[in-house]
């Protein structure tokens, strides 16, 4: 018999076959066969993740030989990704939802419940549109030029005391400039705690114990207050300014139309502000940074654009987030491997940063990369990825990136300043982590030259 019935079956017939050719019409259509996605040997990877933090994901990686495997975390089974082709799945909203994915202690901590981060389809695009239309070149010029007058303000308060902790006072430096620029009064006696209770609710994203109940206590007396400023802004007894944060979010809808709780409002704007004040940390870092690697401070004086590449640098290698949450929208296979419905996934942000097949001797400090690599919305995710139209990126990445700009350049050229003995090292086991001392100054002395106001991104490519 020749050859016959192959392009279906995938069967060869031929004069050696014992049975009738049409035996073979009965037999079923191979499918491709699945392959067998690895998995962590642990029975269950919660302690593991929190005995190794931030490397959980990159160590797996490289021990397993694979950008995909699945583990079991809190009983449940997960997937976790890695890479630039992985972080463009992640992001893709045919494949994956927000819905779910965020664990409801993280909520009542960080971000807020049923907040924007926890939406997708028409909802999040209604409340992303409204984080969006905040983000205009001359929104984000009035807070650097607040920013710029209470880094002034804190340099002579500094020079004042024996020493300073940095990633405090950064915390109030930015909380007053983000509570002026958003429409929220903050009288000055209350500066302090305010941006302390920002502050302790990231602390809590990762932690447990006295470390969670002090930031869901933080988030609950901090969404008080901005609820009766709502409150205040919808009767008519607050006035602020159209188009400031507090004006969108009184007045912001769902995607029915229908005029939001007070409450939800409040978590939003409270999701406005928060953000701003944690870049306290990246700040705190970058300061790091300065000390450790002396040498780029001439750079930094000498070339404006040098600048953006420092930050963006501080922000690659230096850790922020350690990974991200989503789930599986509907059935799909990729790369042969199956993703069942409801799944939880897990992108690694951090190892993504660490990775040489994407930055070259990637645990080396060297600003100069970004001269020369090109970045896009799935390669460099510090903050997240994607698209910040059409998906889940950081609204507010270019404040951070102009903020950080700012406060270098500030530390650089706006203040002199002494770095006593100190520990400032960071522990990757701790989600979120800082340098131990939190970057002690002493004999802080301004020098006359301002922060500067008008900061800018380069031209953001992260838009369909």
């Amino acid at each position: 018999m020749e050859k016959g019935f192959a392009a279906k079956s995938g069967a060869y017939l031929n004069s050696s076959s014992s049975l009738p050719a049409v035996f073979y019409l009965l037999l079923p259509y191979p499918k491709k066969a699945m392959q067998t996605i690895p998995r962590d040997p642990s029975l269950d990877s919660t302690l593991d993740v929190v005995r190794e933090g931030f490397p959980f994901i990159w160590n797996r990686v490289r021990n397993l030989h694979s950008d995909i495997f699945q583990i079991r975390l809190m009983g449940q089974r997960a997937i976790c990704l890695h890479g630039p082709e992985a972080a463009e799945l992640f992001y893709d909203p045919a494949y994956f939802v927000r819905t779910g994915a965020v664990p409801r202690r993280v909520q009542t901590t960080l971000m807020g419940l049923d907040a924007v981060q926890t939406h997708d389809g028409a909802e999040h695009r209604c409340r992303k549109d409204a984080f969006m239309a905040l983000m205009t070149p001359q929104s984000r010029g009035r807070l650097m030029r607040l920013l710029a007058r209470e880094w002034q303000a804190a340099a002579e308060y500094w020079a004042g005391q024996e020493e300073i902790v940095l990633f405090d006072e950064a915390q109030e430096v930015l909380c007053r400039a983000a509570c002026a620029w958003a429409g929220v009064p903050l009288p000055d006696e209350d500066a302090r705690r305010r941006a302390r209770d920002f502050g302790l609710m990231v602390d809590a994203f990762g932690g447990a114990g006295p470390r969670h109940w002090r930031g869901k206590r933080a988030r609950t007396r901090t969404e008080d207050w901005m609820e009766g400023l709502i409150k205040q802004i919808r009767k008519g007894r607050l006035e602020v300014a159209a188009g400031s944060p507090a004006d969108v979010m009184a007045g912001l809808g769902d995607a029915d139309g229908e005029l939001l709780s007070a409450r939800m409002a409040a978590i939003e704007l409270i999701n406005v502000v928060r953000p701003i004040v944690a870049i306290a940390t990246y700040i705190t870092f970058a300061a790091v940074a300065l000390h450790e690697y002396p040498a780029y401070k001439g750079l930094l004086r000498a070339d404006e654009e040098y600048t953006e590449y420092f930050v963006q640098e501080v922000r690659r290698d230096f850790p922020f987030a350690p990974f991200l949450g989503a789930r599986v929208r509907q059935d799909f296979t990729w790369r042969g491997c199956r993703f069942d419905k409801g799944t939880l996934v897990l992108l690694d942000v951090y190892g993504l940063n660490h990775d040489p097949r994407v930055w070259p001797e990637p645990n080396v400090f060297w600003p100069d990369r970004f001269r020369h690599q090109a970045i896009s919305p799935y390669n460099f995710i510090p903050q997240g990825g994607g698209y910040y139209d059409t998906g889940h990126r950081c609204a507010g990445e270019w404040i951070t990136i102009e903020t950080l700009k700012q406060a270098v350049t500030f530390l650089n050229t706006g203040i002199r300043y002494e770095v006593p003995a100190q520990d400032l090292r960071y522990d990757l086991t701790r989600m979120p982590t800082l340098p131990a001392s939190g970057f002690v100054m002493r004999q802080v002395r301004p020098t006359g030259q301002p922060a500067p106001t008008a900061v800018q991104t380069a031209a953001c490519p992260f838009h369909h």
